[in-house]
């Protein structure tokens, strides 16, 4: 039964079906083969308990108010100003592309979304500038990772709601790494542009009045999360009504920006559904799924299975991360979370873990699906913004940033307090 689901995902996936209808496919196709009664019963109920939820309609929010920001011409703004920061290291403007992602994960929520917008703004540069295309591509590839472990998060949301714990916590929990590992990318760029100085481009410099005046650029992304993230932690809203606020405020920036307009608000929303919808069909799908699965006992068999290996704690751990590194390169991010929190998490629980360093641990782990080919999105999309040269070379150049990931990996196995300091004491 477990080589029926393990063979069946990857298969339905090579076949480019979508996510969200290859896990109720699976579902279907284990009800009718394996499950001793019709499982298919319990179908409407499913349904309407994984969908039921307050929290869920943070998703929704958080994905409107990305997409307001990408369209009021925030982004390019923030990239001017960070460049007149950023860009006299070794390295130049690639150290901007890491900056603007990094600032602008902490209001999007999205790792394609941060992407996407980065290399719209970056790419042209890099042509003018005769950057070296690799590596300038791969630090916005990586860059955009940053978008689902920065807080507001949509993935941290959707870890919360399925292990029902703390989202503010989570939201903590994320930002020492997401920032440690913003530094640790811009680390590496200065250390291989110092070896190799042609990888840079030319250095950049300005002068004091460029750099204090840009900082009015900063302002915006800044108030915005110092808004979501500080009404949530002071405990005048939750996440769900903090998203509402955040939206509220991006519209108003655009306003203030004069980009508002009948046209943007109605790609901004058809944008959103078109990401909400993806993201709740796949959601509940995985529900199903593993609703499917635990009534059929492959959860349990798979758990036995691991806990009979008989390893240590640290062990088994470490086959788990391997487990997350192999199964980023065939599925996508969020899918890949849904379909195995159900069953991993417990085993983690059961082995003395803490559920919230988990979960920027798994967090952490599926960033790199977002970067590792065939199925990694942000290479995907910094390549289409690209618009020229070979897929390879982005390929290429994220390798650096994703041993740079391991890195982290490695340090919150290391030192768990890198997570769980801000939760703990805050």
């Amino acid at each position: 039964m477990i080589l029926f689901t393990v063979v069946g995902l990857l298969t339905f996936l090579t076949l480019s079906i979508p996510v969200g209808i290859v896990l109720f496919l699976l579902a279907f196709g284990i009800d009718g083969l394996f499950s001793p009664f019709p499982l298919m019963r319990g179908l409407g109920q499913v349904i309407w308990s994984s969908s039921n939820s307050a929290t869920l309609i943070a998703i929704p929010f958080f994905v409107l108010l990305g997409e307001v920001l990408v369209r009021s011409g925030v982004a390019q703004r923030t990239y001017a100003a960070l460049e007149a920061w950023v860009s006299w290291l070794p390295g130049g403007l690639i150290h901007a592309n890491i900056a603007t992602a990094t600032l602008f994960s902490a209001t999007s929520g999205s790792s394609v979304a941060t992407a996407a917008t980065v290399a719209s703004v970056a790419m042209p540069q890099a042509e003018r500038l005769n950057y070296d295309p690799r590596l300038f591509s791969g630090a916005i590839a990586a860059g955009g990772t940053l978008g689902i472990m920065i807080p507001p998060s949509i993935n941290l949301i959707v870890y919360g709601f399925l292990t029902e714990t703390s989202i503010p916590k989570l939201f903590l929990a994320g930002l020492l790494p997401g920032f440690l590992l913003a530094l640790l990318f811009m680390a590496v760029t200065a250390l291989l542009c110092t070896l190799k100085p042609s990888l840079g481009g030319p250095g950049l410099k300005a002068n004091w009045q460029r750099r204090i005046s840009g900082l009015v650029d900063l302002v915006p992304l800044l108030g915005l999360f110092g808004t979501i993230v500080g009404s949530i932690y002071a405990g005048w809203a939750t996440p769900t009504e903090a998203a509402a606020i955040g939206v509220a405020m991006a519209f108003i920036i655009a306003g203030t920006h004069r980009a508002l307009s009948i046209r943007m608000l109605m790609d901004s929303l058809k944008g959103t559904v078109r990401t909400t919808s993806m993201i709740m069909l796949v959601v509940i799908g995985a529900y199903v799924l593993n609703f499917v699965l635990t009534a059929a006992g492959v959860s349990g068999a798979l758990r036995d299975f691991l806990q009979n290996l008989g390893m240590g704690p640290l062990a088994t751990l470490m086959v788990i991360i391997v487990m997350y590194i192999i199964l980023g390169f065939f599925i996508e991010t969020l899918s890949l979370m849904v379909a195995t929190i159900p069953i991993v998490v417990p085993i983690v629980l059961q082995l003395g873990y803490d559920p919230i360093w988990f979960g920027i641990l798994m967090i952490m782990l599926v960033e790199m699906a977002l970067i590792t080919p065939p199925v990694g999105l942000n290479l995907y999309v910094v390549q289409a913004a690209r618009k020229t040269g070979r897929f390879s070379d982005v390929m290429v150049g994220v390798i650096p940033y994703a041993i740079a990931m391991l890195v982290m990996v490695a340090l919150l196995v290391i030192f768990p307090a890198i997570a769980l300091y801000l939760p703990t004491h805050l």
